[in-house]
């Protein structure tokens, strides 16, 4: 038998050595990360320069916080948190019983005040007439004296005659001035005007309007349409002009605020193209939009309490600045977003013709609603029917019939 240290043993300079698979290693992993190097500086000077891009971007819009116009108790609560609203709908009933009370009120102090304007006017015809009576009784007091003081001389009346006759004199001059001032007095109160537009019945009007908004306006509306995101009032509760009921958001209008990197806005411009994805739908969902503007203020410098840097210690820390995104009405109707969703934004900087601040406005910021616009609807009629019942001045009685024999 053959020993087993007889066998042929394999040269040592056959076998690989062990740096040498270590250096190849190292030059195919060196060669990988030129290569990557070399595809992301071309990606980036072809294709990423060109965009810049945030995740410090969220869901905002308006949101209405919805207060009584007038002081009542809650008899009615008709929609509740997450349910949608239209624009004119009745959220929250008050109750109206003391309105209605203060409107009754209203509405007697117009029909009395225009009855006593119709009294002032006649007044002023009685005053008149009133100065005629006593410049009669002064003529006929004039009369009787200078007849007088001619009989006097002659002895045809006495001296006591005469003196009474000067007393009747003085009291007809003095019942004359008191006339007249009379009637300039109700004059002055009627000058430029008639009844139906004197100031005391304007005045008694405006407090029936005033009345009747108080009435109409225990009805609390939305204002706009959207969903109820909070609702604190409740049945049975003394609200005031200062409570807060409910808050409406309105879904169809919101935009993206994302915070970029004060040195990532050196070339973004106003009108210029983005894309957003949302967190709550992933990346499989993306939304298009514009560049709406830039916020003329970072952050920290519009904080409630912006930060105090002339200190002895100071680092300098990168601000962000607002820029909001305007997204499509039809994509944000087919995934509704809400209000403080986390968003990746990206923006396309390729064009950088606009500009970083407009002088007017590149979107529609106006808000309105004409919910209330219909509060004093019949209130005019109203108004117009009192005047006419009060205003008509009552027809004289027919002469009675006289009996025949």
């Amino acid at each position: 038998m053959s020993d087993a240290g007889d066998a042929p043993q394999k040269p040592a300079a056959e076998q690989p050595a062990p740096h040498h698979r270590n250096y190849r290693f190292l030059i195919l992993f060196a060669a990988a990360l030129v290569l990557i190097a070399i595809a992301v500086s071309i990606y980036h000077f072809t294709v990423g320069r060109y965009y810049v891009k945030t995740k410090d971007a969220y869901v905002d819009g308006d949101l209405v916080r919805l207060t009584p116009q007038v002081s009542g108790t809650v008899t009615a609560i008709t929609e509740d948190q997450t349910q949608s609203v239209r624009q004119g709908q009745l959220l929250v009933q008050l109750d109206p019983h003391d309105t209605e009370v203060s409107l009754a009120q209203a509405k007697a102090n117009l029909a009395q005040t225009v009855r006593d304007v119709v009294q002032l006017f006649d007044q002023t015809e009685r005053d008149a007439a009133a100065v005629a009576s006593e410049q009669a009784q002064l003529t006929l007091a004039q009369q009787n004296l200078t007849r007088d003081q001619g009989l006097v001389r002659a002895h045809g009346v006495s001296q006591q005659d005469l003196e009474r006759d000067q007393e009747a004199m003085r009291n007809a001059e003095a019942g004359v001035r008191q006339a007249r001032a009379a009637l300039s007095s109700t004059q002055a109160a009627i000058t430029g005007t008639d009844p139906a537009t004197h100031p005391r019945v304007l005045l008694a009007e405006a407090n029936l309007r005033s009345a009747w908004l108080a009435r109409n306006r225990t009805r609390v509306l939305a204002p706009i349409s959207g969903y109820i995101v909070k609702r604190t009032v409740q049945l049975g509760e003394q609200v005031n002009p200062a409570t807060q009921m409910l808050a409406i958001a309105p879904l169809d209008s919101v935009w993206i605020d994302a915070n970029f990197k004060e040195t990532q806005l050196e070339e973004v411009r106003i009108g210029q193209p983005v894309t957003v994805t949302a967190d709550l739908y992933g990346s499989s969902v993306k939304y298009h939009g514009t560049v709406l503007g830039l916020t003329a203020g970072t952050g920290a410098a519009l904080a409630v309490l912006p930060p105090e840097n002339a200190t002895g210690n100071w680092i300098k820390i990168v601000q962000r600045l607002p820029v909001r995104i305007g997204l499509k009405a039809q994509e944000l109707r087919a995934h509704p977003l809400f209000l403080g969703l986390s968003t990746t934004v990206e923006i396309d900087i390729h064009d950088t013709s606009g500009a970083s601040l407009s002088q007017r406005a590149v979107w529609p910021a106006q808000r309105h609603t004409d919910v209330y616009r219909s509060q004093d609807a019949g209130v005019d009629e109203l108004v117009r029917s009192i005047l006419e019942a009060n205003l008509r001045k009552p027809q004289a009685a027919p002469p009675a019939a006289k009996a025949t024999p």
